[in-house]
């Protein structure tokens, strides 16, 4: 078999996908139907960032979908066929524009990767935990980019609290630019579920301070001190925190805005949180 510059094996595939068969249909409802996305527990990645970011985090690539006619592919797009043992399979450049939610654009790779559910009790922290909680998202986008917003800013990981956005939706994906692959993005059921993890990493000598986000915060954000173990909490973008997490938090700090805005949108609020955070701590 030949070997590539990099000396990994070259896979050989001889897979084309040119009609909307069994497989292909199983591919696009990875797209729209997260039930489907979650029992297979497969997704797509799309766009040039988001793929090389998975790749080079190692995370696990079941397919490699290539297209086939058009344009001959990218020096970037050969690259990757060429240095990766993965399954290729040839697709026609109608069907992977669908598969890239693209009308006008065939994209020339997208991904066929498997679902990666980290657990609260494997994080692994730093000496002073940043940790973001989001509460029940409703768009994947903004939790794509709170995602993105959070690696850039130093957090150790996001939590996605109760029934919300699906951190593996393409859009989510697509947002956090790839982001995703590259912190831990950990999906619980309730504020109970965060609260043993801050007791279990207070017993073990990690305190963790909860600080909520909201207008009605009795605290300027600059005025609090976030240098010490904190878990960020953002609230839904329409309704705001829940009653449950407004109990738990320890301090609820406010963002001071003036022209006509009334809020910062969910996304933004937690960006700004973030480069505070990130300041304080330099």
């Amino acid at each position: 078999m030949s070997r590539t510059p990099s000396g990994r094996n070259r896979p050989t595939s001889n897979l084309l996908v040119t009609a909307r068969n069994a497989r292909f249909q199983q591919w696009q409802s990875y797209l729209t139907n997260r039930s489907k996305r979650s029992k297979a527990g497969r997704f797509l990645i799309q766009g040039v960032r988001p793929l090389t970011l998975a790749l080079d985090y190692e995370w696990p690539i079941e397919s490699l979908l290539y297209r086939i006619d058009g344009p001959p592919l990218s020096e970037w797009a050969r690259d990757v066929r060429g240095a990766r043992s993965i399954e290729q399979i040839g697709v026609s450049a109608e069907l992977m524009g669908e598969l890239g939610e693209k009308a006008d654009t065939a994209p020339e790779l997208i991904a066929v990767a498997k679902i990666r559910a980290p657990r609260l009790k494997d994080l692994e922290l730093q000496a002073s935990p940043l940790i973001v909680v989001f509460d029940r998202p409703s768009s994947p986008g903004n939790l794509g980019t709170l995602v993105r917003s959070a690696n850039a800013f130093g957090a150790d990981a996001v939590i996605v609290v109760g029934h919300g956005a699906d951190p593996f939706d393409p859009q989510s994906v697509r947002a956090s630019t790839g982001s995703l692959f590259a912190m831990p993005v950990v999906t619980v059921s309730s504020v109970d579920d965060v609260l043993a993890f801050r007791d279990t990493r207070r017993a073990a000598g990690t305190d963790l301070h909860i600080v909520g986000t909201d207008e009605t915060g009795s605290v300027t954000i600059d005025a609090h001190d976030f240098t010490g173990g904190t878990v960020l909490v953002i609230g839904n973008e329409t309704r705001g925190m829940s009653a449950a997490w407004r109990a738990a938090c320890d301090t609820v700090v406010n963002i001071p805005i003036g022209g006509a805005a009334s809020s910062l949108g969910a996304p933004s609020a937690g960006a700004v949180a973030l480069y505070e955070i990130a300041r304080q701590r330099r």
